[in-house]
């Protein structure tokens, strides 16, 4: 029976003394979580957060694109009475053309010189194709008026309205919150360079069901009016650095920038000028998306504001970029509205946008 006893006590204490052992390392594993937690955010706390200045007003783009831009190729009548379409299949709707016969050109205007001048012969095109760089041969022919014709469309620069939606602090602003892309061909343009001018709202057109808004406006073009010069356009928006940075920033206040997991739903506030001055309207975040494929489309926004409500129906087109407030902090920037329903739309995360 002693011997029983005992072998039972050492037994018990075996199995208590895997139990002790198995508590003491779940507390040293729980203590390096914590620790390592920690850690994580003493080094969160000592990153210091972005800071820019808030936009909200009016701003006239002006775009000139890399290369001349082919919207398409079509069919010319020939001095014979034939139809033909010389660049049918040879030249496509997207391509740059930026050199005919090793002589650059930048606008419609020097393509069209070089077309006519060609005297029937090929003309050899140095193209842009999405990238790549390709040469081409191309026939003019002598239309119906006896003018040398190829069949291509195209187009080199384009202008209009967006708004501002941050300046930070070494000078480079962003704006739009989407890129601009062709009205025909939906591409985004491969620009050479861009200006931002100085731009004032005059009238608005009031969205409805089916039928987006717009601001009308004046976009001044001198070098006087002249705010800053567009060095980038991409699907985040466009970027740049802005003329007369101190000028641009009086009277501004800086505002910190929210990660896209501390955006919330709920109440939040947009910033645009509809009526000659810059001014604050409440909105509502509906839905967050986190992990959505389309960076434009981080957010469903929802104009609450009475006011807005009243001047603009909603969300209309040149509010694009306007600054999405919230907590305090710039969460992001308005980029397209609902066709269906001008009062909800779309905005992008200011952490994609900080990211050009």
């Amino acid at each position: 029976m002693n011997v029983r006893k005992k072998y039972r006590r050492f037994v018990c204490s075996l199995l208590l003394f895997g139990i002790f052992a198995l508590a003491l390392c779940g507390m040293a594993v729980f203590r390096n979580m914590t620790l390592a937690e920690s850690q994580i955010e003493s080094s969160a706390s000592v990153a210091e957060r972005k800071k820019v200045y808030v936009g909200g007003t009016p701003i006239g783009i002006y775009l000139e694109t890399d290369g001349v831009f082919v919207v398409d190729t079509g069919t010319i009548l020939a001095e014979d009475g034939s139809a033909c379409c010389p660049a049918e299949n040879i030249v496509q709707s997207g391509d740059y053309i930026q050199a005919v016969n090793g002589e650059a050109v930048n606008t419609k205007e020097e393509l069209i010189a070089c077309i006519l001048k060609s005297d029937g012969e090929a003309l050899t095109m140095d193209v842009d194709r999405q990238g790549e760089q390709i040469r081409l041969k191309v026939v003019p022919v002598r239309d119906s008026d006896g003018e040398y014709k190829a069949g291509i469309w195209v187009r080199n620069d384009t202008q209009g309205i967006g708004t501002l939606t941050y300046i930070d602090e070494e000078g480079y602003f962003g704006a739009l919150g989407h890129g601009i892309s062709d009205v025909d061909t939906a591409e985004l343009l491969s620009i050479q360079n861009g200006t931002l001018y100085d731009a004032e709202v005059v009238s608005v057109v009031k969205g409805e069901s089916g039928s987006p808004g717009e601001l009308s406006g004046i976009i001044h073009y001198s070098d006087s009016y002249q705010i800053g010069i567009i060095e980038e356009n991409s699907e985040n928006g466009i970027f740049g650095r802005v003329t007369g940075f101190s000028l641009a920033i009086e009277d501004q206040t800086l505002y910190e920038t929210a990660l896209r997991q501390e955006v919330e739903l709920g109440a939040a506030s947009i910033l645009c000028t509809v009526d000659g001055t810059c001014q604050e309207y409440e909105v509502e975040i509906k839905e967050i998306r986190l992990n959505g494929s389309d960076v434009n489309k981080g957010m469903v926004i929802e104009v609450t504001d009475p006011a807005l409500l009243e001047k603009t129906g909603g969300i209309v087109q040149g509010m694009s970029g306007s600054p999405i407030l919230q907590n305090g902090r710039l969460i992001g920037a308005v980029t397209h509205v609902f066709v269906n329903d001008p009062t909800k739309g779309y905005g992008i995360f200011i952490e994609n946008m900080l990211e050009n």
